[in-house]
């Protein structure tokens, strides 16, 4: 029944350790402490406030977590909260979170470091740094009690906040020795010893409860959405349907006599907003305003045009960038007893997060502050200082949970434009709420893109030479063009793909291979979407797989078992979604068949097996799914067991029934009934293979979506001998 602090979030910033009235604030690895802010600590100590880096301890024992990453129902929230509580040692039961601000993360020198969530990197990209912060607290508070009762703190020992000294038979807690604590110097971070795997009492075991549960079933959860200010007015936005077309005109006059309009502004150059006292009010207004905006050669941009254009890039020789080559692949396949070609392809697919896009902002010449959902906090506190011609220390972002994220509210295009907006109207604050249409026209979609596969086999049915080549937009020279490769490269393309990395390789033994890339950027924008490029790569690679085994005469899972030998991890997770789905030992249902699929991606070894029936009328059905994860370290199981079912939705969902079309340029699709998700009755049953062999810290989120669409389609294959190519599946027949 844990409360997360939701609506502003205090900017009360306390460095290194401080004692407030009755209590202690930890923090650890601060910098110095300014006179401005040595004045606010001693004005929260008078009320009793406990504001610090990442302990805070109350005198009841309550322990306040505060959680840099954003929670958008992935469960990092809770995940983090019992690294930092494993080494502190504290009283689970009593644990809260909060999330301080990125602006006290500036002003504090960055002490919590990165404040973004995406790459599945929430827990493996700061479980280092918060496991010391939660030790460095556990050393201060021993020290105390030693010093108290003047025994080496060596005699101690600590368990769910209570500190006991066996030889005197004395006991104290936590929230008794916080003021003592509090007067300690903070110990080096570097010199802290975390705790061995092995002694872990609250990460990895199973039964853990998330701590953000309780408000989302009895309402009290409060999103981005539902902020409410003083003042507060309500705006919605409408940009260019054609993406880089300018606003032209637009009817205000009529709009402005409607009631509860309170003003028509431009956005921008692209965008226009009607600003009212309620949403219905706003969208009403906008509905009769009818904007134009100018024409391009964008206009005439279709699905058909963009499918030329990546067709093209497949036999191109400019503005192709390799990935991973070995060997001489044109020499193995054209020795090759047998050759096989193939040709995927897959849809722009957008992200139709629950929440659609919002912001609310109020801006003054000295100051501006956002309320949002974003998955990145300093990427909204840069766009709001940006947009509203401040310094970032005269800005505040104020987060709350993600009513979904997937990426989508990783960039900042709806931040910046409620601050533009709201700066129009000084002192006021401005919710603007992007309608389901806009924010479906408006989407920063997973890349649409065509892959050419080619092979060739020896008379044994080994690989004698593979070659893979992607055409399709770069998601970095879309949003974050300093992150590209030499060359001008998009190393995102090749997720999963390159010959060695920790983020994610092939896996396979193919001597004689050529991967790589022909960027053809469009004028629709791309962003990353839940397992980015490591989508449609795992369907590419893993689909022509079991093309080439079927050409090869090989069962689909001794083809990639004799690839596979050398890399043993890819192998072990393989072997397990096999084992529990019987591959081997225990023949399908009459009428079902089986597909197998394996990846890594986000730092995790994945593999997927599914059972599928299609009826004689092509209707599919998906009866179950095997899926396996090995992330090398497993924080909470039964996140990450629901981490899986919710990719499994997620991605066959998209496999399913979802594409976004462009036609004179602009998205087709605007509404969930053009834009279809998995049903209820679509779901199949799941079973989650959970290995973590340790070693290494791997993503959750992400991976495992990028194996269940291409097991699907595999089985596929298996049941109708007819390999599946291009997404969705709705749009096939899978009988002929």
């Amino acid at each position: 029944m844990t409360k997360i602090a939701q609506t502003k979030v205090s900017r009360r910033t306390v460095v290194g350790t401080s004692l407030a009235a009755g209590g202690m604030a930890i923090g650890v690895g601060a910098g110095g402490i300014t006179t401005a802010l040595a004045q606010k600590v001693l004005a929260d100590a008078a009320t009793g406030a406990e504001v610090s880096a990442w302990v805070v301890i109350a005198p009841d024992d309550t322990v306040t977590i505060r959680v840099a990453r954003s929670e958008m129902g992935q469960g990092t929230l809770t995940g983090l909260c019992q690294l930092v509580a494993e080494e502190l040692e504290c009283d689970w039961k009593k644990v809260k979170a909060e999330y301080p601000t990125p602006g006290q993360n500036l002003a504090r020198n960055r002490v919590w470091g990165d404040m973004s969530t995406g790459g599945s990197r929430g827990i493996r990209g700061s479980q280092d740094y918060v496991r010391q912060g939660g030790a460095a607290a556990r050393q201060m508070l021993l020290q105390a009690a030693a010093n108290r009762w003047k025994v080496p703190v060596e005699e101690l020992t600590v368990r769910d906040s209570v500190v006991s000294h066996t030889k005197s038979n004395r006991q104290t807690t936590y929230g008794k020795l916080v003021a003592d604590a509090s007067k300690l110097p903070v110990p080096d971070l570097k010199t802290i010893k975390l705790k061995d795997p092995k002694d872990w009492k609250l990460i990895g075991k199973a039964g853990v409860k998330r701590l953000d549960t309780a408000g989302k079933l009895n309402g009290s959860q409060v999103y981005a959405i539902d902020v409410k200010l003083p003042g507060m007015l309500t705006a919605t936005i409408m940009d260019a349907p054609v993406f880089g077309n300018k606003l032209k005109s637009y009817d205000e006059a009529k709009v402005k006599a409607m009631p509860g309009i309170k003003g028509v502004y431009k956005v921008g150059d692209t965008a226009v907003a009607v600003v009212a006292d309620t949403f219905w009010q706003a969208k009403k207004g906008l509905d009769a305003l009818n904007p134009t905006w100018d024409e391009s050669a964008n206009n005439k941009v279709s699905s058909e045009s963009i499918a030329e254009i990546l067709t093209a890039g497949l036999a191109s020789t400019e503005g192709v960038f390799v990935g991973n080559k070995g060997g001489d692949a044109d020499a193995g396949i054209a020795g090759a007893a047998k050759k096989i070609t193939a040709i995927y392809g897959s849809p722009f697919w957008n992200h139709a997060t629950m929440e659609p896009m919002n912001c609310t902002a109020k801006w003054t010449a000295d100051k501006c502050e956002v309320w949002v959902a974003t998955q990145n906090g300093d990427a909204s506190l840069a766009a709001c200082a940006e947009a509203a011609g401040l310094k970032p220390a005269q800005c505040e972002v104020y987060k709350y949970h993600l009513g979904g994220g997937f990426g989508r509210r990783g960039q900042q295009d709806y931040t910046t434009k409620a601050v533009l907006l709201a700066k129009q109207l000084p002192g006021v604050p401005v919710k603007t709420i992007w309608t389901r249409e806009e924010d479906m026209r408006q989407g920063k979609f997973r890349p649409v893109s065509q892959c050419k596969l080619e092979a060739g086999l020896d008379a044994q049915g080994n690989i004698t030479g593979f070659k893979m080549r992607i055409a399709g937009p770069s998601i970095l020279a879309s949003v974050a063009p300093s992150r590209m490769g030499p060359g001008g490269s998009d190393p995102i393309a090749f997720q999963g793909l390159i010959a060695e990395g920790p983020e994610g390789h092939l896996g396979y033994d193919i001597p004689n291979r050529t991967i790589d890339y022909a960027m053809r950027n469009l004028h629709v924008p791309v962003s990353f979407w839940r397992g980015v490029n490591a989508n449609q790569n795992a369907v590419y690679v893993e689909c022509f797989i079991d093309e080439l085994a079927k050409e090869a005469g090989q069962d689909p899972l001794a083809f990639r078992r004799k690839m596979l030998a050398k890399s043993p991890k890819h192998l072990a997770i393989l072997n397990a979604v096999a084992d529990k789905i019987g591959w081997e030992k225990s023949p399908p249902p009459t009428g079902v068949s089986r597909g197998i699929a394996q990846f890594m991606c986000y730092g995790s070894y994945i593999a997927a097996a599914a059972e599928v029936s299609v009826s004689d009328r092509g209707k599919l059905k998906v009866h179950r799914l095997v899926m396996g994860t090995d992330p090398g370290y497993a924080v909470n199981p039964g996140q990450i067991e629901a981490q899986v079912q919710g990719s499994v939705a997620y991605g066959l969902g998209a496999s399913f029934y979802q594409k976004i079309t462009i036609k004179d340029g602009r998205v087709v699709e605007e509404n969930f009934d053009t834009y279809e998700s998995m049903r209820l009755e679509d779901f199949p049953k799941i079973e989650t293979v959970l290995q973590a062999s340790g070693g290494f810290w791997g993503g959750v989120g992400e991976p495992t979506i990028c194996v269940a669409t291409p097991a699907v389609l595999n089985a596929i294959f298996a049941a109708t001998g007819k390999p599946v190519r291009t997404l969705p599946l709705r749009d096939l027949k899978l009988r002929a």
